[in-house]
């Protein structure tokens, strides 16, 4: 357990150093909520977890290589991650080439994810769960929501923490950006 906390520790901080290069790269776009991303130093490679599909398959994020990813770490007693939720689905309706992947974090039941996917009418999403919090502690996840950036090579390249409008102007532009980027 211990060992496993260090390791989140040390992921955290390898994650939220800020680059100067890299946030002055990003810096016209960090405007609105989006002033909130960190950029990573660099690029981090994520930790190998497996997830659970709401099918009770079980996926890798490895599946989604070669795509730009928002990984968005949630949880159904959330309010913020609640409140977040249908922006992260019509972001995933705007940008169909992206991958916009939010993971239950912990003891979520499938019968209340589906459910708030419906009352919510979160259509575009799928539905993953990491409900022993492996990958969440590897990626040093101490809060909800927390959404991770991920390039093509599987790697993190900025995280916000706290909820957001993730298909605000702001957001689309810095996605957009960062995608034409790579």
């Amino acid at each position: 357990m211990l060992r496993k906390f260090g390791l989140a520790l040390i992921y955290t901080a390898l994650t939220l150093g800020a680059n100067p290069a890299a946030a002055t790269d990003l810096a016209p776009l960090m405007t609105g909520e989006m002033r909130k991303l960190i950029p990573a130093e660099a690029p981090v490679a994520l930790p190998a977890a497996v997830l659970t599909t709401g099918g009770g398959a079980e996926a890798t994020l490895a599946e989604w290589r070669g795509k730009w990813v928002v990984l968005n770490f949630w949880a159904t007693w959330c309010a913020p991650c609640r409140r977040e939720m249908p922006s992260l689905d019509r972001l995933q309706a705007a940008m169909p080439g992206m991958a916009v992947l939010p993971v239950a974090t912990g003891r979520n039941d499938p019968a209340a994810i589906d459910r708030f996917y419906t009352e919510a009418g979160v259509n575009n999403l799928p539905v993953l769960r990491d409900p022993k919090s492996e990958l969440a502690r590897a990626m040093g996840v101490l809060g909800l929501p927390v959404t991770v950036i991920v390039n093509p090579e599987g790697q993190e390249v900025a995280r916000l923490i706290g909820d957001a409008e993730w298909d605000s102007p702001e957001a689309v532009a810095l996605l957009t950006a960062l995608s034409a980027s790579h």
